[in-house]
């Protein structure tokens, strides 16, 4: 199963020991979870890992953003999306339509809204570990 983890989960990762922390770990170490990420959303991980680097002074995890992009694979995405009210979150559903994913999983209310689109659910963190991990 191939996903899309919006920043604000993995951030919500690797900064706070809480539930994201624990989805984090199940698609890192599933051997049936492939995440996807474009470069665009690496710079955007980039930048708010920075941001919040220098806020908290340390990783809540012993993984940091390093460790975790080495595990994803990175795409292409040509893909003109137009569809969230955030123009900024286009680049997480490009990326779910041109790498085949199944989901993106997220904590923005301006995806959370769409529910969907073309093949790709959006779902948050809890959905997607209470509906989907199980069956994996």
């Amino acid at each position: 199963m191939r996903i899309v983890i919006d920043t604000n989960v993995l951030i919500s990762a690797l900064f706070f020991n809480k539930f994201p922390a624990k989805f984090l770990e199940f698609a890192l170490y599933s051997k049936e979870i492939k995440v996807i990420v474009t470069t665009e959303i690496i710079s955007e991980y980039k930048r708010v890992d920075n941001e919040f680097a220098q806020k908290a002074r340390r990783y809540a995890q012993n993984k940091t953003l390093s460790d975790v992009l080495c595990i994803f694979e990175t795409i292409s995405s040509k893909s003109n999306v137009k569809i969230s009210r955030d123009r900024d979150d286009n680049k997480f559903i490009a990326c779910a339509i041109d790498g085949k994913c199944k989901y993106i999983v997220s904590g923005d209310k301006h995806l959370l809204e769409l529910k969907s689109h073309e093949n790709v659910e959006i779902v948050t963190v809890r959905k997607f570990m209470d509906e989907y991990a199980a069956d994996l």
